[in-house]
Formats: C-alpha cells, sequence, structure tokens
C-alpha cells in the first residue's frame, strides 16, 4: 500500500491554467487533500474500473498503464552506497490520476483526462540533508505519461524507461541540488501481494487495489548531490498499485514498510490505522523466502510497536523506529530510520525515508534495510 498523495494543486494542470507545475518544499496550504476523500468510496468512481477479484498478470503489458481506473502509481526506492561506504537514499514515483473515466472527444492534442505527479527525493545520510521535489502535468503534448512497450514512464525529463528491452531500466531524475541516474535490473520476478495480486483494503467489494513489487532490482549508476558525483550501487524496490477506492470509511492513514534481510528474505508489510490509531484487520503482509517461496500474512500474524519518534519543525509526531514480530516466522526485527527527517513537505505531506534493520529469525542474527512510509499523520 502506497501513497495516493493526490495534491490539491493538481486542480492547476487540470483546469489547463498550467501545463506544468513544479514544487520545491512548499509551504503549508489551506486547501490540503484528504487521503479519505481521495481514495475513499466516497470519490467520485462511477464509470471507473474496479478491483473486484483476482485477475491474470501480464507482462510488460501490466508495467504499463491502467488508464480506466481512477488512481495509480510506479513506485521506486532504494538504497544505494559509494565504493568508500557513504550511503545515500532515494525514492522515485509517478502518481497517475484520471479525472474522467473516458478521454475527452476530439482530436486535440490538448485534450487528456490524465495527470500526473512525480516525487522525486534523494537522502544524504553522511550529509544528514534530505532533498524533496515535485513535478504535476497533465497527459498530453508529451508532458507527461507511461507506456508498456518499450517501457516508460515519465513526467517531463524524469523518467524510468527501457531501452527497447525489457531490461534494464533507467532511471532519472535531476533537479534542484539532486540528481539520480540509475540502471534497475530484476534480481528475482514479480510478486503477486494479496490474493493473487488484489490486495483487500476493507470490507466493501471495490474497496481494493491490483498490487505487486519487485523487491530486489540490483542498481548501479550515479548519485549527485550539490555537483558532487558519487559512484554507487546498491537495490531498489519497486510497487505497482492502481485501483480506483481502496480506503474504508473509518481509515485515515498507513504505514508501510518493504524491507530487504541480510538472508535473502523480503518482507512487506501495511499496517492501516482507524481514526482512533488502531491496526485495521485488512492490513497484510508478503514475506519473500530466502528460496523465493511467497508467504502471505494476515494482520494479527504481525505485531507492529512504534519504539521512537521524530516531531518535525512544524509538530508533527512521526513513529521512526519500530519493532516488528511475527511469531509464525521466528521473525523479531528492530527498524530504524537512517536519518530522522525524512519528511516530503508539499500540500499532501508524508514521510518515505531509507531505514535500516537488525533482528532475528529462528534464532540467527539478521541485517538489513529498506524503506518505510507514514501517511495520514496530519498536515503537519
Amino acid at each position: 500500500m502506497r501513497t495516493f498523495a493526490i495534491l490539491a494543486a493538481w486542480l492547476v494542470c487540470l483546469l489547463g491554467l498550467s501545463g506544468c507545475l513544479e514544487t520545491q518544499s512548499p509551504q503549508q496550504t489551506a486547501g490540503q487533500a484528504s487521503l479519505q476523500a481521495l481514495l475513499g468510496q466516497q470519490a467520485d468512481a462511477a464509470g471507473f474500473a474496479r478491483a473486484l477479484a483476482p485477475r491474470t498478470f501480464s507482462f510488460p503489458a501490466d508495467f504499463g498503464p491502467h488508464p480506466h481506473f481512477r488512481t495509480e502509481w510506479w513506485y521506486f526506492t532504494g538504497t544505494l552506497h559509494d565504493a568508500a561506504g557513504r550511503r545515500f537514499g532515494y525514492e522515485f514515483t509517478v502518481f497517475r490520476f484520471a479525472l474522467t473515466p473516458q478521454r475527452p472527444p476530439g482530436d486535440s492534442a490538448w485534450r487528456s483526462n490524465q495527470v500526473y505527479m512525480a516525487d522525486f527525493a534523494l537522502s544524504d545520510i553522511a550529509g544528514h540533508r534530505f532533498l524533496a521535489y515535485q513535478r504535476l502535468s497533465r497527459g498530453a503534448l508529451g508532458l507527461a505519461g507511461a507506456q508498456a512497450a518499450p517501457f516508460r514512464v515519465w513526467v517531463d525529463d524524469w523518467s524510468v524507461a527501457s531501452a527497447g528491452q525489457a531490461f534494464p531500466w533507467h532511471l532519472r531524475a535531476r533537479h534542484g541540488h539532486a540528481a539520480v541516474d540509475l540502471t534497475l535490473t530484476p534480481v528475482q520476478g514479480v510478486v503477486l501481494n494479496g490474493d493473487r495480486g488484489l490486495s483487500r483494503k476493507g470490507p466493501e467489494q471495490g474497496d481494493a487495489s491490483y498490487y505487486y513489487s519487485m523487491p530486489r532490482l540490483a542498481t548501479t549508476g550515479t548519485v549527485e548531490v550539490d555537483g558532487k558525483v558519487f559512484r554507487v550501487s546498491g537495490q531498489t524496490w519497486m510497487d505497482r498499485e492502481w485501483s480506483t477506492s481502496a480506503l474504508a470509511p473509518d481509515q485515515v492513514g498507513w504505514d508501510w514498510f518493504g524491507l530487504r534481510l541480510s538472508d535473502g528474505a523480503d518482507l512487506m508489510f501495511y499496517r492501516l490505522r482507524d481514526r482512533d490509531g488502531r491496526t485495521d484487520p485488512y492490513s497484510a503482509s508478503t514475506y519473500v523466502t530466502p528460496g523465493g517461496d511467497v508467504i502471505h500474512l494476515t494482520a494479527s500474524a504481525i505485531k507492529a510497536v512504534p519504539t521512537d519518534f521524530w516531531t518535525s519543525p512544524s509538530g508533527g509526531r512521526y513513529p521512526v523506529a519500530w519493532r516488528l514480530l511475527v511469531p509464525e516466522l521466528g521473525l523479531s526485527l528492530n527498524v530504524r530510520a537512517q536519518m530522522d527527517n525524512q519528511l516530503l513537505p508539499f500540500a499532501v505531506r508524508y514521510w518515505e525515508g531509507a531505514v535500516s534493520v537488525d533482528g532475528v529469525r529462528a534464532g540467527h542474527a539478521l541485517r538489513g534495510d529498506g524503506y518505510l512510509e507514514l501517511t495520514g499523520y496530519g498536515s503537519r
């Protein structure tokens, strides 16, 4: 489960007042969008496709867009290091949002019912710097878009694309003081989350999304901070999800963990929260064993307890350290942010950052890394 944080600022692009809007650490606005309003059943879903039953996934087609669904994302988070051990984390995300179920009639190249937003963030752990940027555009005139073959998703000159073959993918983004130029190659195949890729988020029909992950994409390339270039390597986690409405009425946010462990296992866990901060029973997890077997876990199988908090300069309180217990796997993990301030301060604020992991499985010590996402903790 990842951030469908579609900003009120999109309306500027949607109404044709601007082809593209870039933001960098914008100030808080009065028109904060509600995650529930954007993802819940009350959102205008008439005419859009719904995630109602398991489907057959087909690649490379399902790397590309699903425009008949209201919302969709391509989500990349990676942990990188240079030869000297200097650590970086990065996030690159493209969101697609459909205004109407059908494309507007007419032949004009200006016409589109699709809007795209991209977030790019870089965590320089040693430098204690977090740089975050955002771009928005409509899916017309080549400004932004997505396609399956050859694979490409882009907003302006930020993009992830193949060079004709299925892989590798090339991820490039540059803005302000930060840039990444990375090559991504899969180490393992696609992992379907939930029931054969149908990820239920609530009790009502359609409270669901189609959701798959690629937890281990071998990553090489360069990271640039303030004009200084670092040659890096590491791993990237890709999440792909599309839906029309996903949240139930009493769900206000989620905590998402994407963790790669030193024994070769991977753990994805999304903890949906209700208005009282309790874990929703539709929370779920996917565990990939070192041998590649996939185990799906329900909310009751995992105990997640925050152990430390970070308070933002404006007063928001975010749980940046956790204890995760999975008794049936003999798994106990401590998850800690590599840097506390990894808050993307856009119109819909969310915390997304690199984490380190230590713990045990069946008595054997583990280490690891990955990413943590925190949404719905207010507008601060």
